[in-house]
């Protein structure tokens, strides 16, 4: 089954170019990957462009509106492979990722999957960190979403967990809100369960340590965990996007 691979971007120039390379030597290669640009104002768009010239399937589409849910939704709009694969600017996939993700989905009660997240820095592995947003996957939906746990096998994954999916379902279900500045990905899964299971496969992928490294271990995992449990209760992602600023 074809994947489409989806990275949305806002000035990503020094994370893009290594995922780009990465994407170079995943076997099977996707169809396509689509880079969609919230109005990205250093070289981002200029790298993309550049690397059209190596990898004829990358496709640049440049959004109105920034915003990871509008611009997923935008190159999903333009997607052409039955599967999708929402890939963050900053990590990093294993070179059989697109294997593991076909083999998944081709088991139809599960309607989406991702993958464990190591975050990683130039210097060091934030271990704790990464183990906290694994477990994260089930003691959510378990504390906030008991039924879809139990009865409909809820997980709920985040986005350096390189969400995917199948492109029938992701529309049947509405695809991301476009005026959710953030947990986007958790109210996608949740839309998607009525589907079938979300999968967290057995499988890591590397996803950059930048929020940690400039906020602090303790400012950034007390965020986390602020913003995970205002959601659970109801707090609109407007109010929680205040508490989860812009690190570039």
């Amino acid at each position: 089954m074809p994947v489409t691979i989806i990275i949305p971007t806002l000035n990503e120039e020094h994370a893009l170019p290594r995922t780009l390379r990465m994407i170079q030597s995943l076997y099977p290669a996707p169809v396509e990957v689509i880079v969609a640009d919230g109005g990205s104002t250093d070289n981002t768009r200029a790298i993309v462009q550049e690397w059209q010239l190596l990898l004829p399937n990358l496709h640049l589409i440049e959004c109105p509106d920034a915003g990871r849910a509008c611009q997923m939704n935008r190159a999903v709009e333009q997607a052409t492979g039955s599967l999708l694969c929402f890939l963050h600017a900053d990590t990093n996939l294993p070179d059989d990722a697109l294997a593991v993700i076909t083999q998944t989905l081709m088991n139809r009660k599960v309607a989406a999957g991702g993958f464990i997240s190591i975050m990683r820095g130039p210097l060091q592995t934030r271990w704790l960190t990464s183990f906290h947003n694994y477990i994260k996957s089930y003691y959510a939906p378990l504390l906030f979403r008991p039924y879809l746990f139990f009865a409909k096998g809820a997980r709920l994954l985040f986005g350096d967990q390189v969400i995917f999916c199948r492109r029938e379902q992701f529309l049947a279900c509405g695809g991301y809100r476009d005026d959710m500045p953030i947990m986007e990905e958790a109210d996608l899964l949740l839309k998607l369960v009525r589907f079938g299971r979300i999968r967290q496969v057995n499988r890591l992928v590397e996803s950059s340590d930048r929020r940690v490294a400039k906020w602090g271990f303790w400012r950034a995992n007390a965020t986390f965990l602020t913003i995970g449990f205002l959601w659970g209760i109801g707090v609109s992602p407007e109010r929680l996007k205040r508490l989860y600023s812009d690190i570039r």
